[in-house]
């Protein structure tokens, strides 16, 4: 397991080496330029080239590249044309907001899409059945800025359960160590403030988990209906085994499978997904300072941005590919059979 493990992370380096290259081919392909937009269209000539001249855009682009590619290796994605400050403090600053929000949405398409789809699978062809099914569609259609608003309206405006915008209400000052909200509540000793985060957390993440949740439920109810017809699972009903131990040893066990790559997949998802939720609740973390940093032509922020989003989403696939071993055994055999055949 530890050399395939080291085998997969080997293999990131061709792709975010591809990456990067495609990244960086990309935003010097885009009309205009950093120092046009910062500047405005009645910018001067020499203005323009007194900026570019400054961050290094009138080099070659062979030469910026590779400056740019030794730099990102050290952790230095060099300094943002539009605030002056480092990348990394812009990350350091706003990425903590973005995954604090992916966990929760990602928590609750997990919880309640398995849940859900494996309780269609076993009520199969029942209203409960039924319901899901409708439901699971409706979430898949509905876009996640026109779901946004519509919580947004009901639970903030008129019903007044939940915040409308922000991470925390600005009257609760304290200190924030991590840059998780809720847990800096408890590390600081203050509930109350992790409460409020967690009340800020809220609409966000269910219009963020909308998507992903019926996906999740549907794959869920296809799989555990493929899984219940299985032989081993007949013949483990002969046997006289009790119900709990046949769903839990072998229906759930073998239906968890595809739903683990569905869930691996769907982080990428929600990273892209938070973008519109966090401009609709106006919530402050990478996917509004991203869509300003693509509209101002900011090239150090969007490719250390982009980078490291890349890098988690490559990550968490690789972490998936490990809990397949974790949930099959055979996999986890022919993985080792395999190491042991190339060394």
């Amino acid at each position: 397991m530890l050399r395939f493990v080291v085998r997969r992370l080997l293999l990131l380096v061709p792709i975010l080496l591809g990456l990067s290259l495609l990244l960086f081919a990309w935003l010097r392909a885009l009309p205009g330029g950093p120092a046009q937009a910062l500047l405005g269209e009645r910018a001067t000539p020499e203005a323009v080239a007194q900026l570019e001249s400054l961050y290094g855009f009138d080099r070659p682009l062979l030469e910026q590249y590779l400056a740019w590619l030794g730099r990102s290796v050290t952790g230095d994605f060099g300094v943002s044309t539009t605030t002056r400050r480092p990348v990394t403090e812009e990350l350091a600053r706003l990425f903590p907001a973005t995954i604090e929000l992916s966990l929760f949405a990602l928590l609750i398409a997990v919880v309640l899409g398995v849940g859900l789809g494996y309780l269609a699978a076993r009520r199969h062809l029942t209203w409960v059945d039924s319901s899901a099914v409708l439901a699971s569609l409706v979430g898949v259609t509905i876009p996640v800025f026109v779901l946004g608003y519509v919580l947004k309206y009901v639970f903030s405006v008129r019903l007044g359960w939940f915040p409308d915008s922000g991470r925390q209400d600005p009257r609760l000052f304290t200190e924030h160590p991590t840059g998780f909200y809720v847990l800096d509540g408890f590390l600081v000793g203050r509930p109350d403030v992790a409460w409020d985060a967690f009340l800020h957390l809220v609409l966000p993440a269910v219009a963020l988990a909308t998507i992903p949740l019926a996906i999740i439920a549907r794959i869920t109810r296809a799989s555990v209906l493929d899984v219940v017809n299985e032989d081993y699972v007949r013949t483990a009903d002969a046997k006289g085994l009790a119900r709990s131990t046949i769903n839990r040893r072998h229906v759930l066990r073998n239906a968890l499978l595809p739903v683990v790559t569905v869930i691996g997949l769907q982080v990428g998802l929600l990273l892209a997904g938070a973008v519109l939720t966090e401009t609709v609740f106006a919530f402050p973390g990478v996917g509004s300072f991203l869509v300003d940093a693509i509209t101002n032509r900011d090239y150090a922020v969007v490719q250390g941005f982009i980078l490291v989003i890349a890098v988690v989403i490559v990550v968490v696939n690789l972490l998936v590919d490990i809990a397949y071993g974790l949930i099959d055994p055979r996999i986890r055999a022919a993985t080792m059979a395999s190491a042991g055949g190339g060394s």
